[in-house]
Order: structure tokens, then sequence, then C-alpha cells
């Protein structure tokens, strides 16, 4: 029974771990490494790190990757930012560490500017996750290999390093670069299936055939960055009858094919219920009944308005979903707060949801959209909704589309952000 370790007796205590400093051993470590925030804005960087590429803490920290290290312009076969892009990418949406094949990617020299200096480099780029699985930083681990490739292979680095390292080097390199190119590239056409099946149901479930009779409505649609492009956000635009026509946003907890299902589902459900009942609330209370059934859907915000363009007014109801903005022809904003409740099968029990009617001015606008346009992590909503509410008063002048872009724009996630965002501007 020697194999087994003895019961500890009573009394007696566990030995104390010693407390590990791990930004000392960050600092320390012999690869260079940078850490990069989802962003990829680079947030840290070893000493190994800033001996290999020449540079000070303060010259990268704080600094987009690509703008530290951009292209050689004067290499037309340079794609190391194109190949690290990707590989970052896959890493943002998959939350798996990717291993890059041997990159050729010159870094700018920092004491001659415009200058580039020949580089070869082996990455392997890793997520660190939080405890809710998405990715909050990642670490980007380089091997400086450029001393090796210029060498020519074995011969010329006879004369310096031990024969079996050489070799040992070699085979280990070379064997994984061609290991890695045939993996990556069966990545990236599982990756182009993917996501071309991905574009194709989310674009036919988001077909919204009443959005071409109406030229006053524009819609924006951006998923979370490093996704497939496919998200659980959503919009609807329905026709009703006596001059009145419903819009609605929503939002499902959640990213990817999943999360794209069942906003497909809703987002029926709900065009659905508009149809027959033409009243808000009463159309999110047979969407709440219907949510109780999808696990997927539980958690869900919606919002659903119904304009009725003969007496012009605005009803609406919310189920836990950020306030609409209505724009006024002044430039003043009034956001739609009064008739909001828990999100889609919040409640144990059912109750018939509020549901609020208020004029509104011709010429105004009403803003839908969903949390990922203002949400920044760490911040305070009411931050983010003040930044909305100033965007369309700077630029209230603007038709629906150029609106739709300024308001992107301004809340700077034009090129999108770290959660979906649906945005649907309606003018009154």
């Amino acid at each position: 029974m020697g194999g087994l370790a003895s019961p500890r007796r009573e009394g007696t205590q566990l030995p104390i771990r010693p407390r590990v400093d791990y930004a000392a051993l960050f600092a320390v470590t012999p690869s260079p490494c940078l850490v990069l925030d989802p962003d990829l804005v680079i947030v840290d960087v070893n000493r190994a790190y800033l001996r290999a590429t020449g540079r000070t803490a303060d010259d990268l920290i704080g600094r987009h990757i690509f703008a530290a290290f951009p292209d050689n312009p004067d290499d037309p076969h340079a794609n190391g930012v194109r190949n690290l892009r990707a590989s970052l990418q896959r890493v943002l949406a998959y939350r798996e560490p990717d291993t890059m094949v041997l990159q050729k990617y010159d870094i700018p020299l920092a004491d001659h500017p415009g200058a580039f200096e020949e580089r070869w480099w082996s990455p392997i780029n890793t997520p660190v996750l939080a405890p809710d699985g998405d990715v909050l930083w990642i670490i980007h681990r380089v091997e400086d290999v450029t001393e090796f490739v210029r060498s020519g292979g074995p011969g010329r680095l006879a004369a310096r390093r031990p024969k079996m390292r050489e070799e040992a080097m070699e085979a280990e390199l070379y064997g994984r670069a061609q290991e890695l190119q045939r993996l990556n590239e069966e990545l990236r056409q599982a990756h182009s299936r993917e996501r071309h099946v991905a574009l194709a149901l989310q674009e036919a479930m988001l077909r919204c055939p009443s959005l071409d009779f109406h030229p006053g409505i524009a819609v924006r649609y951006l998923p979370a960055v490093g996704t497939l492009n496919v998200c659980g956000d959503w919009y609807d635009i329905v026709d009703l009858p006596d001059d009145c026509f419903a819009v609605a946003v929503g939002d499902v907890v959640g990213h990817g094919l999943e999360a794209a299902a069942a906003m497909g589902m809703l987002r029926s459900a709900l065009s659905a219920a508009i149809r027959a009942v033409e009243k808000p609330a009463p159309a999110l209370d047979v969407l709440d009944l219907y949510a109780c059934s999808l696990d997927e859907a539980l958690n869900t915000t919606a919002i659903q308005a119904v304009i009725d363009t003969r007496r012009r007014h605005v009803s609406y109801s919310s189920a836990g979903h950020p306030p609409p903005v209505l724009l006024h022809p002044d430039g003043s904003c009034t956001l739609l707060d009064q008739a909001t409740d828990p999100p889609l099968g919040a409640r144990p029990e059912h109750v018939t949801r509020p549901q609020v009617q208020l004029p509104y001015t011709h010429g105004g606008t009403l803003v839908l959209y969903t949390d990922g346009l203002i949400k920044r992590r760490g911040e305070d909503i009411d931050l983010g909704l003040a930044r909305l509410t100033d965007a369309l008063t700077r630029f209230a002048g603007l038709g629906p589309e150029h609106l739709a872009d300024a308001v992107l724009a301004g809340l700077d996630v034009s090129s999108g952000a770290r959660d979906d965002i649906a945005l649907l501007i309606v003018r009154l």
C-alpha cells in the first residue's frame, strides 16, 4: 500500500501554498508574449517580446496590434496582418487556442520611420476566458526564428551550433509548419462552409418584405466581432390595417447558430401574434407564453411598437428591453421607458404586460435598438443612453439611412462591437 498517501491526522495542517506573483512570472517568461483585449489592443507585454521587437512598453501598450505592427508596404507578398487577424478572429469566435504556421511578418524599425526589417515568427494565440465563457484576453506568444530561416538550413548553422540541436530545431520547425499548414487549411475550409450556411440562415430569418414598402425605415444588423456573423438579435416590420404598422426589435441571450435559431422562432411567433391582436402588449403576452416552452428563449428581451399614421401616435410595450428613443423634429429626445416589464419567461406565472400610447409630431423619428449599441463593459448603461441621445440630437436633420450610419459611427461601433447590434430607425 506504499503508493497511497497517508490520511491526514486530526489537528494537522495542510502545507500552505506560497503565493505566486504571476505578473513577475509573465515578465521574465523567456518566450516573447503580449496580451491583447478582445478589441485587439495591447494591454501588456513581457521583456522577451520587447527584446525581440526592439520596442519599449510605452511604444506598445494601449495601441492596436496592427497599428503597432502593420504590413510592410514594400513587400508585395506581405500577408502578416491578414493571417494574424484571421487567427485572432478564430480565437474570439471559437474560444480555443490557434497555432499559426511559420510567418514572414516584417516589423517597422523603431529608429527608422518607414523602414522595415525582415522577420520570421512562429506564433500561438491563446484565449483567457472570463467566468461567463467570453474571451477576456488573448495571449499572443511568438518565437523569433529569423536567424534560423536566414541561415538557409543546417549547413550554415553547423559551424555555430551542435549538430543534434540543429537537426532537432529543423525537424520541429518545419514539421510543425507543414502539419499546421494542413490543419489550418482544413479549418479555413470548414469555417468558410459553416459561415456560408450561417449567413444564408440569418438572411432568410431576417427577411422582411414589408421593408420594401417603407422608404422611411432604415435597419442595420452587426453581429458581435469574432462571431460567425450570426446572432440572436432581430428586427421586424409588419403592416397592419387602418394605416398602422408594427416594428419590433429583440435580443436572444448568446451568439452563434443556437441563438440565431431561437431568434428565428421568437421573431416568427411575435410577427404572427401582432398580426392577430394588432396591439403591442397582447402580442408580447403571446410571445411570453411561447418563450416559456423554449429553454434558449428564457431572458430574451424584446420591444414591440405600433405606429398609427392616421392618428399620429405610437403604442409600445417592452419585455426588459432598452428603451426606444423618440427623436422630435427640434432635436430633443424622449425615452419610451414607461411600459417596461421583465424579459420573456422571467416570471413564474403569467402577468399581462403594460402598454403605453403617446403622440408624435410629423417629421419625428423612432429609434429601436439592441443593447449592443449602448452597452460597454464596466460602464453604467445610462452613460450609453446619454451617448445615443447626444448622437441623435447632433444628427437629427439626417434621413433614416444616413442617421443610422451616423449613429453607429458616433458610438464607435460601425465595424461591430463585443455584442450583437440591431438598429431600426423610423421616420414618422
